[in-house]
Protein backbone atom coordinates (compact mmCIF):
# COMPACT_ATOMS: atom_id res chain seq x y z
CA UNK A 1 0.00 0.00 0.00
CA UNK A 2 3.12 2.26 0.75
CA UNK A 3 4.00 2.15 -2.70
CA UNK A 4 -0.15 2.87 -4.10
CA UNK A 5 0.05 6.14 -1.68
CA UNK A 6 3.47 6.93 -3.41
CA UNK A 7 2.32 6.31 -7.18
CA UNK A 8 -1.23 8.49 -6.71
CA UNK A 9 1.05 11.43 -5.28
CA UNK A 10 2.95 11.65 -7.66
CA UNK A 11 0.73 11.43 -9.97
CA UNK A 12 -1.93 14.38 -8.72
CA UNK A 13 1.41 16.32 -7.98
CA UNK A 14 3.02 15.95 -11.51
CA UNK A 15 -0.21 17.28 -13.26
CA UNK A 16 -0.57 20.28 -10.63
CA UNK A 17 2.96 21.55 -12.24
CA UNK A 18 4.30 21.88 -8.86
CA UNK A 19 7.75 21.78 -8.42
CA UNK A 20 8.74 18.27 -7.70
CA UNK A 21 10.89 19.12 -4.49
CA UNK A 22 7.99 19.53 -2.81
CA UNK A 23 7.64 16.07 -2.10
CA UNK A 24 10.87 15.30 -0.38
CA UNK A 25 7.95 17.58 2.74
CA UNK A 26 5.74 15.20 2.72
CA UNK A 27 5.36 12.82 5.88
CA UNK A 28 2.93 9.96 5.23
CA UNK A 29 1.69 8.00 8.77
CA UNK A 30 -0.18 4.85 8.92
CA UNK A 31 -1.45 2.58 6.28
CA UNK A 32 -4.10 0.31 4.76
CA UNK A 33 -6.05 -1.72 4.11
CA UNK A 34 -8.80 0.14 6.38
CA UNK A 35 -11.98 0.19 4.47
CA UNK A 36 -14.06 -2.73 3.16
CA UNK A 37 -13.47 -2.87 -0.68
CA UNK A 38 -10.89 -4.55 -3.48
CA UNK A 39 -10.17 -0.64 -4.59
CA UNK A 40 -7.56 1.47 -2.90
CA UNK A 41 -9.67 3.95 -1.49
CA UNK A 42 -7.01 4.21 1.34
CA UNK A 43 -4.70 4.99 -0.81
CA UNK A 44 -6.45 7.76 -2.73
CA UNK A 45 -7.70 9.48 0.33
CA UNK A 46 -4.50 9.69 1.67
CA UNK A 47 -2.52 10.72 -0.94
CA UNK A 48 -5.81 13.05 -2.69
CA UNK A 49 -5.36 15.14 1.17
CA UNK A 50 -1.67 15.24 0.69
CA UNK A 51 -1.68 16.52 -2.21
CA UNK A 52 -4.31 19.27 -1.75
CA UNK A 53 -2.10 19.67 1.83
CA UNK A 54 1.40 20.37 -0.45
CA UNK A 55 -0.35 22.72 -2.86
CA UNK A 56 -1.49 24.91 0.58
CA UNK A 57 2.12 24.64 1.88
CA UNK A 58 3.75 25.88 -2.11
CA UNK A 59 1.22 28.71 -2.39
CA UNK A 60 2.03 30.04 0.99
CA UNK A 61 5.76 29.58 0.68
CA UNK A 62 5.19 31.79 -2.42
CA UNK A 63 3.40 34.60 -0.80
CA UNK A 64 6.39 34.53 1.18
CA UNK A 65 5.54 32.25 3.94
CA UNK A 66 8.81 30.00 5.77
CA UNK A 67 8.88 26.04 3.96
CA UNK A 68 6.77 23.67 5.85
CA UNK A 69 6.09 19.93 6.29
CA UNK A 70 3.02 18.03 5.79
CA UNK A 71 1.84 15.25 7.67
CA UNK A 72 -1.25 13.34 6.88
CA UNK A 73 -2.59 10.21 8.78
CA UNK A 74 -3.77 6.94 6.69
CA UNK A 75 -6.63 6.23 9.30
CA UNK A 76 -7.41 10.18 9.64
CA UNK A 77 -7.58 10.86 5.93
CA UNK A 78 -9.90 8.02 5.45
CA UNK A 79 -12.38 9.39 8.54
CA UNK A 80 -12.18 12.76 6.70
CA UNK A 81 -13.16 10.53 3.23
CA UNK A 82 -16.55 9.80 5.06
CA UNK A 83 -16.85 12.76 6.74
CA UNK A 84 -20.59 13.22 5.93
CA UNK A 85 -21.14 9.49 8.48
CA UNK A 86 -19.42 10.86 10.88
CA UNK A 87 -21.60 14.28 12.16
CA UNK A 88 -23.57 14.97 14.52
CA UNK A 89 -25.36 17.68 15.98
CA UNK A 90 -26.32 18.05 19.94
CA UNK A 91 -25.26 14.16 20.03
CA UNK A 92 -27.29 13.04 17.71
CA UNK A 93 -26.76 12.09 13.92
CA UNK A 94 -28.92 14.21 11.09
CA UNK A 95 -31.62 12.55 9.42
CA UNK A 96 -30.59 10.11 6.26
CA UNK A 97 -31.39 12.04 3.09
CA UNK A 98 -31.74 9.03 1.53
CA UNK A 99 -35.38 8.78 -0.54
CA UNK A 100 -37.10 5.84 -0.18
CA UNK A 101 -36.94 5.07 -3.28
CA UNK A 102 -33.52 5.24 -4.39
CA UNK A 103 -31.26 2.06 -5.00
CA UNK A 104 -30.24 -0.60 -7.57
CA UNK A 105 -33.84 -2.50 -9.00
CA UNK A 106 -33.84 -4.89 -11.88
CA UNK A 107 -35.03 -4.22 -15.13
CA UNK A 108 -37.35 -6.55 -17.45
CA UNK A 109 -33.81 -7.74 -19.27
CA UNK A 110 -32.43 -9.04 -16.29
CA UNK A 111 -30.05 -6.14 -15.95
CA UNK A 112 -29.82 -3.56 -12.89
CA UNK A 113 -30.40 -0.01 -12.63
CA UNK A 114 -29.42 2.27 -10.13
CA UNK A 115 -32.04 5.25 -9.81
CA UNK A 116 -31.35 8.44 -8.10
CA UNK A 117 -34.24 10.41 -6.57
CA UNK A 118 -33.05 12.24 -3.48
CA UNK A 119 -34.22 15.39 -5.30
CA UNK A 120 -37.70 16.11 -5.12
CA UNK A 121 -37.54 17.23 -8.72
CA UNK A 122 -35.88 13.72 -9.97
CA UNK A 123 -38.12 11.99 -8.00
CA UNK A 124 -41.39 12.83 -9.62
CA UNK A 125 -39.42 12.99 -12.87
CA UNK A 126 -38.92 9.25 -12.63
CA UNK A 127 -42.40 8.32 -11.23
CA UNK A 128 -44.03 10.17 -14.54
CA UNK A 129 -41.47 8.54 -16.50
CA UNK A 130 -42.72 4.99 -15.01
CA UNK A 131 -46.30 6.01 -14.40
CA UNK A 132 -46.10 4.40 -10.88
CA UNK A 133 -47.03 5.12 -6.84
CA UNK A 134 -44.27 6.79 -4.75
CA UNK A 135 -43.61 3.11 -3.31
CA UNK A 136 -40.29 0.89 -3.89
CA UNK A 137 -42.16 -2.01 -4.88
CA UNK A 138 -44.14 -0.03 -7.13
CA UNK A 139 -40.77 0.95 -9.05
CA UNK A 140 -39.51 -2.39 -9.16
CA UNK A 141 -42.82 -3.66 -10.77
CA UNK A 142 -42.90 -0.87 -13.28
CA UNK A 143 -39.02 -1.46 -14.28
CA UNK A 144 -39.62 -4.63 -14.78
CA UNK A 145 -41.44 -2.95 -18.46
CA UNK A 146 -38.33 -1.61 -19.11
CA UNK A 147 -34.67 -2.40 -20.82
CA UNK A 148 -31.90 -1.09 -18.75
CA UNK A 149 -30.23 1.17 -21.26
CA UNK A 150 -33.66 2.23 -22.79
CA UNK A 151 -34.31 3.56 -19.11
CA UNK A 152 -30.93 4.89 -18.68
CA UNK A 153 -31.26 6.80 -22.30
CA UNK A 154 -34.66 8.00 -21.68
CA UNK A 155 -34.17 9.85 -17.72
CA UNK A 156 -31.24 11.15 -19.62
CA UNK A 157 -33.14 12.56 -21.77
CA UNK A 158 -36.01 14.15 -19.59
CA UNK A 159 -32.72 15.74 -17.27
CA UNK A 160 -32.96 12.38 -14.89
CA UNK A 161 -30.31 10.24 -13.11
CA UNK A 162 -30.03 6.94 -13.55
CA UNK A 163 -27.70 4.18 -15.27
CA UNK A 164 -27.47 1.14 -15.97
CA UNK A 165 -25.11 -1.59 -14.31
CA UNK A 166 -21.89 -2.31 -16.36
CA UNK A 167 -19.00 -4.31 -15.87
CA UNK A 168 -15.26 -2.74 -16.37
CA UNK A 169 -14.93 -4.61 -19.79
CA UNK A 170 -18.53 -3.74 -20.72
CA UNK A 171 -17.90 0.42 -19.31
CA UNK A 172 -14.14 0.41 -21.19
CA UNK A 173 -15.78 0.37 -25.06
CA UNK A 174 -18.56 2.45 -24.25
CA UNK A 175 -17.48 5.87 -26.10
CA UNK A 176 -17.60 7.86 -22.78
CA UNK A 177 -15.46 5.53 -20.77
CA UNK A 178 -13.01 6.49 -23.94
CA UNK A 179 -13.31 9.65 -24.07
CA UNK A 180 -12.74 10.04 -20.35
CA UNK A 181 -9.47 7.32 -20.57
CA UNK A 182 -8.28 10.04 -22.93
CA UNK A 183 -8.25 12.97 -20.43
CA UNK A 184 -6.04 13.95 -17.55
CA UNK A 185 -6.81 13.32 -14.12
CA UNK A 186 -7.80 16.87 -13.96
CA UNK A 187 -7.07 19.79 -16.32
CA UNK A 188 -5.75 23.02 -15.60
CA UNK A 189 -5.87 25.54 -18.66
CA UNK A 190 -4.93 28.89 -19.21
CA UNK A 191 -8.15 30.26 -20.92
CA UNK A 192 -7.13 34.20 -20.66
CA UNK A 193 -4.57 37.28 -20.34
CA UNK A 194 -4.46 39.49 -16.99
CA UNK A 195 -1.33 40.83 -14.76
CA UNK A 196 -0.17 38.47 -11.58
CA UNK A 197 -2.35 39.04 -8.82
CA UNK A 198 -0.17 40.29 -6.06
CA UNK A 199 -1.04 37.81 -3.06
CA UNK A 200 0.78 39.71 -0.36
CA UNK A 201 2.23 37.90 2.55
CA UNK A 202 0.11 36.24 5.18
CA UNK A 203 -0.38 34.12 8.10
CA UNK A 204 -1.90 31.60 6.35
CA UNK A 205 -1.41 30.04 3.05
CA UNK A 206 -5.29 31.21 1.61
CA UNK A 207 -5.43 34.16 3.91
CA UNK A 208 -7.16 37.22 1.80
CA UNK A 209 -8.12 34.68 -1.18
CA UNK A 210 -11.89 35.12 -2.19
CA UNK A 211 -13.55 32.42 -3.20
CA UNK A 212 -17.01 31.98 -4.76
CA UNK A 213 -18.68 28.48 -4.40
CA UNK A 214 -21.30 27.68 -6.05
CA UNK A 215 -22.08 24.24 -5.61
CA UNK A 216 -24.11 21.51 -3.76
CA UNK A 217 -23.74 18.22 -2.74
CA UNK A 218 -20.43 17.01 -1.45
CA UNK A 219 -17.42 16.52 -4.12
CA UNK A 220 -17.77 20.81 -5.23
CA UNK A 221 -18.49 22.10 -0.97
CA UNK A 222 -15.91 19.95 -0.05
CA UNK A 223 -13.55 21.23 -2.25
CA UNK A 224 -14.55 24.71 -1.39
CA UNK A 225 -13.88 23.41 2.47
CA UNK A 226 -10.79 22.71 2.07
CA UNK A 227 -10.00 26.37 0.96
CA UNK A 228 -11.40 27.62 4.19
CA UNK A 229 -9.43 24.93 5.68
CA UNK A 230 -6.53 27.16 4.92
CA UNK A 231 -7.38 30.49 5.14
CA UNK A 232 -9.81 31.49 2.40
CA UNK A 233 -12.63 33.58 2.43
CA UNK A 234 -15.41 31.19 0.93
CA UNK A 235 -18.44 32.65 0.17
CA UNK A 236 -21.22 30.02 -0.54
CA UNK A 237 -24.01 30.79 -3.30
CA UNK A 238 -26.99 29.36 -3.23
CA UNK A 239 -30.65 29.82 -4.82
CA UNK A 240 -33.79 29.65 -3.19
CA UNK A 241 -34.97 27.46 -6.57
CA UNK A 242 -32.30 24.84 -6.25
CA UNK A 243 -32.69 21.79 -3.79
CA UNK A 244 -30.19 20.61 -1.01
CA UNK A 245 -29.49 18.18 1.63
CA UNK A 246 -29.63 19.92 4.88
CA UNK A 247 -27.05 17.08 6.20
CA UNK A 248 -24.34 17.60 3.99
CA UNK A 249 -24.71 21.74 4.22
CA UNK A 250 -24.44 21.23 7.91
CA UNK A 251 -20.96 18.94 7.14
CA UNK A 252 -19.37 20.41 4.22
CA UNK A 253 -20.46 24.55 5.00
CA UNK A 254 -17.56 24.39 7.77
CA UNK A 255 -15.60 28.13 7.29
CA UNK A 256 -18.13 29.37 4.95
CA UNK A 257 -20.18 32.31 4.40
CA UNK A 258 -23.44 31.63 2.78
CA UNK A 259 -26.10 33.58 0.52
CA UNK A 260 -29.11 33.13 -1.63
CA UNK A 261 -28.95 34.78 -5.07
CA UNK A 262 -31.70 33.86 -7.79
CA UNK A 263 -29.52 33.65 -10.78
CA UNK A 264 -32.82 33.57 -13.12
CA UNK A 265 -32.98 37.58 -12.19
CA UNK A 266 -31.24 40.07 -13.51
CA UNK A 267 -30.54 41.14 -10.14
CA UNK A 268 -28.92 38.08 -9.24
CA UNK A 269 -27.02 38.13 -11.77
CA UNK A 270 -25.91 41.55 -11.19
CA UNK A 271 -25.05 40.52 -7.62
CA UNK A 272 -23.22 37.87 -9.02
CA UNK A 273 -21.32 39.72 -10.99
CA UNK A 274 -20.50 42.35 -8.16
CA UNK A 275 -18.72 39.22 -6.31
CA UNK A 276 -16.66 37.99 -8.79
CA UNK A 277 -15.11 41.41 -9.83
CA UNK A 278 -13.44 41.09 -6.40
CA UNK A 279 -12.93 37.32 -6.26
CA UNK A 280 -9.85 35.11 -6.66
CA UNK A 281 -11.75 31.73 -7.18
CA UNK A 282 -14.90 30.99 -8.81
CA UNK A 283 -15.81 27.43 -8.19
CA UNK A 284 -19.32 25.99 -9.77
CA UNK A 285 -21.14 22.49 -9.81
CA UNK A 286 -24.35 23.45 -12.46
CA UNK A 287 -24.88 20.91 -15.47
CA UNK A 288 -22.74 21.90 -18.24
CA UNK A 289 -23.63 24.81 -20.02
CA UNK A 290 -25.86 26.09 -17.57
CA UNK A 291 -23.97 28.75 -16.22
CA UNK A 292 -23.10 29.75 -19.48
CA UNK A 293 -26.74 30.22 -20.34
CA UNK A 294 -26.44 32.99 -17.46
CA UNK A 295 -23.41 34.62 -18.86
CA UNK A 296 -20.66 33.03 -16.26
CA UNK A 297 -18.97 30.72 -18.38
CA UNK A 298 -15.16 30.34 -17.70
CA UNK A 299 -14.38 33.21 -20.71
CA UNK A 300 -17.33 35.17 -19.47
CA UNK A 301 -15.53 35.05 -15.61
CA UNK A 302 -12.13 35.71 -17.32
CA UNK A 303 -13.50 38.86 -19.17
CA UNK A 304 -15.52 40.04 -16.00
CA UNK A 305 -12.45 39.57 -14.00
CA UNK A 306 -8.68 39.56 -15.37
CA UNK A 307 -7.04 36.86 -13.63
CA UNK A 308 -9.92 34.59 -11.99
CA UNK A 309 -8.93 30.78 -11.35
CA UNK A 310 -12.51 29.44 -12.74
CA UNK A 311 -13.27 25.92 -11.43
CA UNK A 312 -15.76 23.43 -13.39
CA UNK A 313 -17.11 20.72 -11.72
CA UNK A 314 -18.99 17.90 -13.74
CA UNK A 315 -19.96 13.87 -13.71
CA UNK A 316 -18.49 12.76 -16.67
CA UNK A 317 -16.60 15.31 -17.87
CA UNK A 318 -16.53 18.07 -20.96
CA UNK A 319 -15.91 15.44 -23.69
CA UNK A 320 -17.80 12.44 -25.13
CA UNK A 321 -21.44 11.49 -25.75
CA UNK A 322 -22.13 11.79 -22.25
CA UNK A 323 -20.79 15.02 -21.62
CA UNK A 324 -23.88 17.20 -20.88
CA UNK A 325 -25.43 14.40 -18.37
CA UNK A 326 -26.36 14.79 -14.97
CA UNK A 327 -24.51 12.61 -12.31
CA UNK A 328 -23.84 11.69 -8.86
CA UNK A 329 -21.22 9.31 -7.24
CA UNK A 330 -23.21 6.47 -6.97
CA UNK A 331 -24.66 6.29 -10.36
CA UNK A 332 -20.70 6.89 -11.67
CA UNK A 333 -20.06 3.93 -10.13
CA UNK A 334 -22.85 1.67 -10.98
CA UNK A 335 -22.00 3.08 -14.97
CA UNK A 336 -18.43 2.60 -14.60
CA UNK A 337 -17.69 -1.04 -13.59
CA UNK A 338 -17.02 -0.32 -9.58
CA UNK A 339 -20.06 -1.80 -8.32
CA UNK A 340 -20.08 -4.89 -10.57
CA UNK A 341 -16.37 -5.59 -10.20
CA UNK A 342 -16.79 -5.31 -6.52
CA UNK A 343 -19.33 -7.27 -6.06
CA UNK A 344 -17.25 -9.87 -8.41
CA UNK A 345 -14.52 -9.52 -5.67
CA UNK A 346 -16.74 -10.00 -2.93
CA UNK A 347 -18.50 -12.87 -4.55
CA UNK A 348 -21.74 -11.26 -4.18
CA UNK A 349 -25.13 -11.38 -6.27
CA UNK A 350 -25.87 -7.92 -6.27
CA UNK A 351 -24.23 -5.02 -6.92
CA UNK A 352 -22.31 -3.64 -4.07
CA UNK A 353 -20.70 -0.06 -3.36
CA UNK A 354 -18.40 1.45 -2.07
CA UNK A 355 -18.15 2.06 1.74
CA UNK A 356 -17.13 5.58 1.30
CA UNK A 357 -18.59 8.39 -1.88
CA UNK A 358 -15.20 7.86 -2.97
CA UNK A 359 -15.13 9.41 -6.03
CA UNK A 360 -17.42 12.59 -4.79
CA UNK A 361 -14.23 12.95 -1.89
CA UNK A 362 -11.77 12.44 -4.58
CA UNK A 363 -13.41 15.20 -7.24
CA UNK A 364 -13.62 17.37 -4.29
CA UNK A 365 -9.83 17.55 -3.09
CA UNK A 366 -8.76 17.67 -6.90
CA UNK A 367 -10.92 20.92 -7.13
CA UNK A 368 -9.06 22.10 -4.16
CA UNK A 369 -5.30 20.80 -5.32
CA UNK A 370 -6.49 22.87 -8.78
CA UNK A 371 -7.74 25.79 -7.79
CA UNK A 372 -4.23 26.16 -5.57
CA UNK A 373 -2.15 24.82 -8.53
CA UNK A 374 -3.74 27.91 -10.36
CA UNK A 375 -3.65 30.60 -7.76
CA UNK A 376 0.50 29.56 -7.48
CA UNK A 377 0.65 29.65 -11.64
CA UNK A 378 -1.46 32.76 -11.56
CA UNK A 379 0.77 34.51 -9.13
CA UNK A 380 4.10 33.77 -11.35
CA UNK A 381 2.30 33.82 -14.75
CA UNK A 382 -0.92 36.12 -14.85
CA UNK A 383 -3.68 35.38 -16.91
CA UNK A 384 -6.72 33.64 -16.40
CA UNK A 385 -7.18 29.81 -15.40
CA UNK A 386 -9.43 27.17 -15.91
CA UNK A 387 -9.25 24.10 -13.88
CA UNK A 388 -12.05 20.79 -15.08
CA UNK A 389 -12.49 17.82 -12.47
CA UNK A 390 -15.03 15.67 -13.29
CA UNK A 391 -16.41 12.49 -11.10
CA UNK A 392 -15.65 9.90 -13.91
CA UNK A 393 -12.18 11.46 -14.09
CA UNK A 394 -11.60 10.73 -10.51
CA UNK A 395 -13.02 7.06 -11.11
CA UNK A 396 -10.45 6.50 -14.13
CA UNK A 397 -7.65 7.43 -11.60
CA UNK A 398 -8.73 5.81 -8.66
CA UNK A 399 -9.24 2.42 -11.18
CA UNK A 400 -5.40 3.07 -11.88
CA UNK A 401 -4.21 2.76 -8.25
CA UNK A 402 -5.13 -0.76 -8.50
CA UNK A 403 -6.76 -3.67 -6.36
CA UNK A 404 -6.35 -4.90 -2.48
CA UNK A 405 -6.44 -8.11 -1.54
CA UNK A 406 -8.08 -9.02 1.54
CA UNK A 407 -9.84 -5.57 2.75
CA UNK A 408 -13.44 -6.79 1.54
CA UNK A 409 -14.49 -8.28 5.08
CA UNK A 410 -13.11 -5.68 7.06
CA UNK A 411 -15.91 -3.41 9.44
CA UNK A 412 -16.23 0.10 8.62
CA UNK A 413 -15.02 2.14 10.89
CA UNK A 414 -17.65 3.32 13.65
CA UNK A 415 -17.94 6.67 15.34
CA UNK A 416 -15.44 5.47 18.39
CA UNK A 417 -12.52 3.86 15.86
CA UNK A 418 -12.33 8.12 14.20
CA UNK A 419 -12.84 9.74 17.82
CA UNK A 420 -8.96 10.73 17.97
CA UNK A 421 -9.92 13.21 14.60
CA UNK A 422 -12.85 14.56 15.61
CA UNK A 423 -13.54 17.94 16.93
CA UNK A 424 -16.28 19.74 18.37
CA UNK A 425 -18.04 23.43 18.19
CA UNK A 426 -20.86 25.34 18.11
CA UNK A 427 -22.59 25.93 14.51
CA UNK A 428 -25.80 27.46 13.43
CA UNK A 429 -27.39 24.35 13.84
CA UNK A 430 -26.42 23.08 17.54
CA UNK A 431 -23.39 22.00 18.95
CA UNK A 432 -21.48 19.92 15.88
CA UNK A 433 -18.90 16.53 16.56
CA UNK A 434 -17.04 16.56 13.20
CA UNK A 435 -14.04 15.61 11.67
CA UNK A 436 -10.72 17.82 11.64
CA UNK A 437 -9.32 18.20 8.36
CA UNK A 438 -6.39 15.76 7.70
CA UNK A 439 -3.43 17.51 5.84
CA UNK A 440 -1.59 18.94 8.76
CA UNK A 441 0.71 21.51 8.14
CA UNK A 442 3.40 21.97 10.69
CA UNK A 443 3.70 26.09 10.86
CA UNK A 444 -0.36 27.01 10.03
CA UNK A 445 -2.29 24.19 10.83
CA UNK A 446 -5.58 23.94 8.91
CA UNK A 447 -8.53 25.02 10.73
CA UNK A 448 -12.16 26.65 9.94
CA UNK A 449 -12.47 29.77 11.38
CA UNK A 450 -16.14 30.13 10.92
CA UNK A 451 -19.02 27.86 12.25
CA UNK A 452 -21.64 25.84 9.97
CA UNK A 453 -24.56 27.97 9.12
CA UNK A 454 -27.93 27.48 7.63
CA UNK A 455 -28.19 28.41 4.04
CA UNK A 456 -29.02 32.38 3.30
CA UNK A 457 -27.31 33.20 6.56
CA UNK A 458 -25.09 35.77 5.09
CA UNK A 459 -25.70 38.76 2.72
CA UNK A 460 -23.94 38.54 -0.55
CA UNK A 461 -20.94 40.63 0.16
CA UNK A 462 -16.89 40.04 0.77
CA UNK A 463 -17.76 42.72 3.78
CA UNK A 464 -17.84 39.90 6.88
Amino acid sequence: MPGTVDQAIHQLWRHSALEADWLSRLRLQGQGPILPSSFALDAAAQACLASSGLAAAALHKQRGGEAQTVSVDARHAVAEFRSEHYLRVDGVQPADPWDKIAGIYRCGDGRWLRIHTNFPHHCQGVLRLLQCEYDKAAVAAALQNWRAFDFEDAAAARGLVATALRGFEEWDAHPQARAIAAQPVFSLSRIGDGLPRGLPAADRPLDGVRALDLTRIIAGPLGARVLAAHGADVLHITSPELPTIPTLDMDMGRGKRNAQLDLKRESGRAALRALLADAHVFIQGYRPGGLAELGFSPDDAARLRPGIVYVSLSAYGNQGPWAGRRGFDSLLQTASGFNADEAAAAGADEPRAFPAQALDHIAGYLVALGAMAALCRQQREGGSWHVEVSLAQAGHWLRGLGRVEGALELPVPTLEDVHPWLEESDSGFGRMLAVRHAAQLSLTPARWALPAMPLDSHQPSWTV
